[in-house]
């Protein structure tokens, strides 16, 4: 007789961690590696920006169209395209010799790649997860922390001693390997998938008039593009900061980057859905409210970070920012999950990253065209000001529209 010693919900939330865990880790090989590419492709500080934010702006160009036809579509073959795509292009970015070609690989192929996954990844565990939402998706959540960590540390590491292009060999075949897992072991969508015939029974017009009919899911989206446009800034400069500004070598960068924030994240996520689904009952929008009470809090440490004269004090700016965004992150799609029908999730999603990645696109570039004038220490520094704003537009959110959504989405949280 087979013991079914884990469930096939939690199954997926595993295996689901190992594709985000290589969709980060090979995000952040770039951001890691960036003064050796630069050093040996004679690129400038702006050049580099702008590969990571065509990257970032492919990825919103895309990420609708993925959540539209994840709806549709069948979303195990979507995942698993999408990440042989993003591994592929890691792979192959490693071969570049010309910024043309960073921008087709880096910029154009890893970020279409990249763009497929999340609608359907999410939307695929809120199904299977209903009253452990907060937790089944704060757990996939914290594959980010650890992709990064792990790659910001053995990226650099690896750099130093073997060059930079091993990295992304390296990063890219692994990422390969495990679509091949996944191609035996990922079950598809629980929901019906609609026949070629019945296409139109989600409409992408009805899916438009779902997502900006509600004044909550407009201002919680623009709360996430403000987030998404710190984030990418912060993580595309900050090993460069560090290795500029402290003369550590690139590992060191790359892991002091990354380490000692998303190992604050870990706990701050677990702590935000631990929060979220014990009181999904008791308290309206709690999701909302332990979303903008991270952002909030977690301001004042962006501000430290630029203006930190010490590696300690810049430490502490990272940790204790790491654990707010972590509580800010444990409800990203849970919170738009309580007023967005299930048919309608995946392309939900998708709309929400498209806004947040384009407008997230822009920061690595400005951050690289500040730095000669300004210095990366303040452009960090005034990042600060967009998570302040950003936690604004949640809080309005919730004191004058979240209710009203609600009753005309679905009844409850879960």
């Amino acid at each position: 007789m087979k013991i079914k010693w884990l469930s096939y919900k939690w199954e997926l939330v595993i295996l689901l961690w190992l594709a985000f865990f290589f969709h980060q880790a090979d995000r952040q090989i770039f951001n890691v590696v960036l003064p050796a590419i630069r050093a040996d492709l004679g690129l400038t500080d702006a050049e580099m920006g702008l590969v990571a934010g065509i990257l970032t702006l492919v990825y919103g160009i895309l990420v609708p169209i993925a959540g539209f036809l994840s709806d549709k579509s069948n979303k195990k073959i979507i995942i698993i395209i999408s990440l042989f795509c993003w591994s592929v292009a890691t792979l192959f970015t490693g071969l570049s010799t010309l910024l043309i070609y960073l921008i087709i690989l880096r910029g154009v192929a890893t970020g279409a790649g990249e763009a497929f996954y999340s609608p359907a990844a999410n939307a695929l565990i809120g199904e299977y997860h209903e009253k452990t939402r907060s937790t089944a998706m704060s757990i996939h959540q914290t594959a980010l922390y650890a992709g990064i960590v792990v790659s910001g540390y053995l990226a650099g590491w690896i750099a130093d001693i073997f060059g930079w292009r091993t990295a992304f060999y390296l990063f890219g075949g692994f990422g390969i390997l495990l679509g091949i897992l996944l191609i035996f072991r990922l079950k598809n969508s629980r929901l019906p998938i609609p026949a070629s015939s019945q296409a139109s029974g989600i409409p992408v017009m009805h899916a438009l008039k779902m997502f900006f009919s509600k004044p909550t899911v407009l201002l919680i989206t623009l709360a996430f593009a403000g987030m998404v446009f710190v984030n990418v800034g912060f993580m595309t400069w900050m090993p460069t900061y560090l290795h500029e500004r402290f003369g550590f070598s690139l590992a060191r960068s790359g892991f002091d980057a990354t380490f000692y924030h998303y190992l604050a994240a870990f706990f701050g996520v677990m702590l935000g859905a631990w929060v979220s689904d014990h009181y999904s009952d008791k308290i309206s929008g709690i999701r909302g409210w332990v979303q903008a009470l991270g952002l909030m809090l977690g301001a004042p440490f962006i501000l430290l970070i630029g203006q930190g004269g010490t590696p300690f004090i810049l430490y502490v700016g990272l940790t204790l920012f790491g654990l707010f965004r972590g509580v800010y992150d444990s409800n990203i799609f849970a919170t738009l999950y309580d007023i967005i029908e299930p048919k309608f999730r995946a392309s939900a999603t998708g709309l929400m990253l498209m806004f947040a990645f384009v407008a997230g696109a822009s920061s690595p570039y400005i951050l690289g065209l500040l730095k000669p004038r300004l210095g990366l220490s303040w452009g960090l520094s005034s990042l600060a000001v967009v998570y302040v704003l950003s936690s604004l537009c949640i809080i309005i959110a919730l004191k004058w529209f979240y209710k009203k959504d609600m009753i005309k989405g679905i009844a409850t949280p879960t």
